[in-house]
């Protein structure tokens, strides 16, 4: 059986580990059970659970049985991990509507066929009706509350006032780490690096009950070369739902990825072997745009499929190169062709407000029909739909087609 952790560390994913050397003989041995946590607090996944899927992805390749735990249970309190204010709490009905779209999208990187088929699983079944005293008994007198005050998680709410409902996050996490260890057999959670403290707390309550093979693993999370996570844009997180993010802007968001990112992103976020990754990293200059394209292209493909991911390499193609057609690109209806400039960039989300909108366009920021509009009171005529169509733009990158109804 082919060693996963070897693959994991050439493609740059392994952050930490407990139990290093114990981990991966178990691992090249023997099929072994995993699971990785996702709280449904939105309808759909983002950039940041993408490489959580994909690490789940390889270990199945592998011979590993995947768990997918969405947290039906741990999304009634939200994890408190890197937040200085308390998440917004969720209804019953609004987290079993976020799992099932959840589902939906998870199915893109696991099996769930074959012999080490991947399962979901919903921890409210198990915590939603737990017993407040046996449990605070029974899995809370497991834990320091001076250890969990010094955990990473908790720092930044400290300072803002952490409460005992969140508090009580790790020990829910932890305790389904011991409910998946005691029915399914799971040796391992997955997650990211702010997840590190979470997953300590899993591993050791099961080592604490008298059991030595439970272990943890955290991967990378992507960032710049300023160290600020990817997968924010100016509309917020850049989600795998095409709902929320559409396939053409997810496509060139990783298209205009920075120069020194290209390596790091083709290794973790596609499935193109490392010496084609060494050759594609390897390009310089202006040539480094064709990896991108790759890049691009890849990662579209996984998430929307290949037509999408050609529609959207096509609008991209005739936007920047000239080439192709520009039925694919974001496309904008308006009522009439008499819309003043402001509104126009605020309808199209370009710009959140139409204060922003005007900074845009007295900095030179707009261009409509490839000449820049400089004018605040500028409105839009008959004249600047000759083609049938509009095209407004944001600096070099950011288009939408504008159509009267």
């Amino acid at each position: 059986m082919e060693n996963v952790f070897e693959i994991l560390e050439q493609r740059g994913y392994i952050e930490q580990m407990t139990h290093p050397e114990e981990m991966k003989e178990l691992f090249s041995k023997q099929s072994v059970p995993f699971y990785i946590g996702i709280d449904p607090t939105a309808d759909s996944l983002h950039v940041g659970h993408f490489v959580s899927l994909m690490v789940a992805s390889h270990m199945q390749k592998c011979g590993h049985k995947p768990i997918i735990l969405v947290g039906g249970g741990t999304a009634t309190i939200g994890d408190p991990s890197g937040k200085t204010d308390m998440r917004k709490m969720l209804t019953r009905e609004e987290i079993e509507h976020n799992v099932q779209c959840i589902k939906k999208q998870v199915e893109k990187f696991v099996s769930f066929e074959g012999e080490n088929a991947a399962i979901i699983v919903n921890n409210g079944d198990w915590l939603l009706d737990l017993n407040f005293v046996n449990f605070m008994r029974e899995i809370g007198s497991l834990f320091s509350i001076n250890k969990m005050l010094a955990a990473e998680c908790y720092k930044n709410r400290m300072e803002t006032g952490l409460t005992f409902f969140e508090l009580g996050y790790m020990l829910m996490q932890s305790y389904d780490f011991l409910h998946l260890y005691n029915t399914y057999g799971c040796k391992l959670q997955i997650g990211g690096n702010d997840q590190w403290s979470n997953i300590i707390g899993g591993v050791e309550l099961i080592r604490k009950i008298g059991k030595d093979d439970s272990y943890g693993l955290t991967f990378k999370l992507l960032t710049t070369k300023e160290g600020k996570k990817m997968g924010k844009t100016e509309k917020g997180a850049l989600w795998l739902s095409p709902e929320k993010t559409t396939p053409y802007e997810f496509y060139q968001y990783w298209r205009n990825v920075e120069d020194a990112s290209v390596a790091t992103v083709l290794k973790m976020l596609t499935f193109l072997s490392l010496d084609e990754i060494e050759k594609l990293a390897s390009l310089k200059d202006e040539q480094i745009n064709e990896a991108k394209k790759i890049l691009a292209y890849e990662i579209t493909k996984l998430i929307h499929g290949e037509e999408e991911a050609k529609k959207a390499k096509e609008a991209s193609n005739a936007l920047f190169n000239g080439q192709g057609s520009l039925e694919n690109m974001p496309t904008c209806e308006i009522e009439t062709s008499n819309i003043s400039l402001v509104d126009a960039i605020v309808l199209t989300n370009i710009a959140p407000s139409k204060g922003q909108a005007r900074t845009l366009i007295t900095q030179g920021g707009i261009s409509l029909n490839d000449e820049k509009i400089t004018d605040i009171n500028y409105v839009l005529s008959d004249n600047d739909f000759s083609d049938g169509y509009a095209i407004l733009k944001k600096g070099k990158k950011i288009f939408y087609k504008l159509i009267v109804k």
